[in-house]
């Protein structure tokens, strides 16, 4: 008999306790489009008013009540958590609920906040639609638009289905009590290491230390190999190593602080950080052609060896777990979390967490119907990505430890090393400081800007914020 094992492997109160005050959350993958949300407030009642629970209480058996439901994604049906929706919809209808069925509809993820907004804005949000966990979900949250995701989970008696952590932070990263939008992904973030191009280039381990890290890239440019692919035509993968240099050296609420006003990303911290990452790109470390380069492309790069090392997340693992296009095989990459600079200041045991792009309910669209769906879905989304991808999702699953592929129990051994948690570094922007601190890293890469004039662009924006 397989052995039970709970995705849950932080604990609520670790969650709860390192990213509390850590701010309002931004975008997860990418700078999206400044939308209207704000209209969207002023045209609704506040959420204390408008919010009503689902009528219906889970009892017995589901009453395959006929309903049909649309449900916008920026995930292609067939691949990542668009084909984990597919097939928990498909399994639904063909296992419990003839009477179900669904529409499914793509938008890319830049279009996805001026689409959403333009729906919200005449009252035709989608049953289901992916969104952006913090800051971006609460004018609708505030706006009564979207459902009470911890309430209804309740009125379901499917609560314990979720993975106790990922619904700890998402409260935290909207700074409510209860949670308004499932989670689709219980992330560490971190870099991604090329096994064989690191014996060729002499390095005997992965690196602990920044100095070890720069002595890494060193080692890998004397071999003839690129130390570390980077993303940067999606820029968040930049901006990404940005904030884990300068986590580790100020401290896991820097950016918190910034966006406080507390300090500002003028400091000589935050300088030095987009000053080190601009030295990396002129030494070369990032190869050439960095802004043309592509997050798919660049992790491509690290499994076929022409790069060593990788920033990127967990849910990098659907991608090394994929025999067809990791050409490293099931033991060729390994994982490290980012190098401290001070262990007094941010230790080891911290990691960058997030739950990723989420999944939000039209407040006016959910009925028992779409109630008894979403009690399918969280019940059943943990072993479906498990099963399907080797990915965990924030939701608990049942499956034989022995069973998971290899690059799955390397995220569940750095899930359970994680001691402590930061965000990543839009987390506490505002869309229009987010956007120019991922628009202007393009040409911090390519010293078309000094570090300096970048930090000066992002506090320029921020003081225009009015925050």
């Amino acid at each position: 008999m397989k052995k039970k094992v709970l995705a849950s492997l932080l604990s609520v109160a670790m969650v709860a306790t390192l990213l509390t005050g850590c701010g309002e959350a931004a975008s997860t993958e990418a700078a999206a489009p400044a939308a209207t949300e704000e209209a969207v407030a002023e045209e609704a009642a506040p959420a204390e008013e408008a919010e009503e629970a689902p009528a219906a209480v889970a009892e017995g058996e589901d009453p395959q009540l006929e309903k049909s439901i649309k449900i916008l994604s920026i995930w292609d049906q067939g691949a990542d958590n668009g084909e984990l929706m597919t097939k928990i919809c498909d399994q639904y209808i063909a296992e419990v609920n003839p009477n179900f069925s669904y529409e499914y509809e793509y938008v890319s993820s830049d279009d996805l906040r001026t689409k959403v907004a333009t729906l919200a804005s005449s009252n035709d949000l989608p049953d289901i639609f992916a969104y952006e966990s913090g800051s971006p979900l609460l004018d609708y949250i505030d706006a009564g638009k979207v459902v009470n995701i911890t309430e209804l989970l309740n009125q379901y008696d499917c609560m314990d289905a979720m993975d106790p952590s990922a619904m700890s932070l998402l409260a935290t990263l909207t700074g409510t009590e209860d949670v308004y939008d499932l989670p689709l992904g219980m992330n560490v973030e971190g870099f991604w290491y090329n096994k064989e191009a690191f014996e060729t280039a002499g390095i005997d381990k992965a690196p602990e230390t920044w100095d070890e890290f720069e002595d890494a890239c060193e080692k890998l440019l004397a071999a003839g190999i690129q130390p570390i692919s980077a993303g940067g035509s999606d820029k968040w993968g930049v901006t990404r190593v940005i904030n884990a240099y300068l986590v580790r050296t100020a401290g896991a609420d820097a950016m918190r602080k910034a966006a406080d006003g507390e300090a500002n990303y003028t400091d000589e911290q935050y300088v030095a950080a987009a000053a080190k990452v601009q030295e990396w790109a002129e030494k070369g470390y990032f190869g050439e052609g960095v802004n043309t380069v592509d997050m798919t492309t660049a992790g491509q790069m690290l499994m076929n060896g022409q790069a060593g090392m990788f920033y990127n997340g967990s849910w990098f693992a659907e991608n090394l777990n994929d025999e067809s296009a990791n050409t490293a095989g099931p033991d060729g990459i390994g994982f490290f979390n980012v190098p401290v600079a001070d262990a007094s200041i941010s230790p080891i045991t911290e990691y960058s967490m997030n739950c990723g792009n989420i999944l939000a309910l039209s407040a006016d669209k959910c009925d028992e119907a779409t109630g008894w769906f979403i009690k399918y879905f969280v019940e059943h989304m943990g072993d479906v990505a498990m099963e399907t991808q080797g990915t965990v999702k924030g939701y608990n699953y049942s499956v034989a430890a022995g069973d998971m592929p290899t690059y799955t129990q390397i995220v569940l051994d750095e899930l359970g090393k994680a001691q402590s948690a930061f965000t990543w570094f839009e987390a506490t922007m505002v869309s229009e400081v987010s956007s120019v601190a991922q628009e202007q890293v393009q040409p911090l890469m390519t010293s078309d800007i000094t570090p300096e004039e970048y930090m000066q662009l992002i506090q320029d924006a921020h003081d225009m914020s009015g925050l």
